[in-house]
């Protein structure tokens, strides 16, 4: 069972185990992880899931699509290089031990 470590905005952190399949945001909202709303349920409409993943995983996680980057440019205040909306990744045995931190504040 693939395992995502969410990192708050205070350095703490929760590892939480996934189902392959789901997203990042979904587990997060299931298991209270704080800092990812997901307001619109992943239908990547409001950007309140956003995440900055952790720069060993960028490259497994891949880049945004260009609606997803239309969104992060337009709801995100301090996007980063790594800012992707969690609703957007999903969780697979490759991403296993994925690090993604939350930002100060979602849109």
């Amino acid at each position: 069972m693939p395992k995502v470590t969410y990192v708050a905005i205070d350095g703490s952190r929760s590892t939480i185990d996934a189902v392959a399949g789901d997203s990042v945001m979904s587990t997060a909202v299931r298991n209270g992880v704080p800092g990812i709303v997901g307001e619109c349920g992943g239908n990547m409409s409001c950007a309140t899931c956003h995440v900055y993943v952790d720069d060993e995983f960028a490259a497994r996680v891949g880049p945004p699509g260009d609606l997803e980057d239309a969104m992060l440019d337009l709801g995100v205040s301090d996007r980063r290089a790594t800012s992707r909306l969690s609703c957007q990744i999903a969780i697979s045995e490759e991403l296993d031990g994925l690090i993604v931190a939350t930002p100060e504040e979602q849109p």
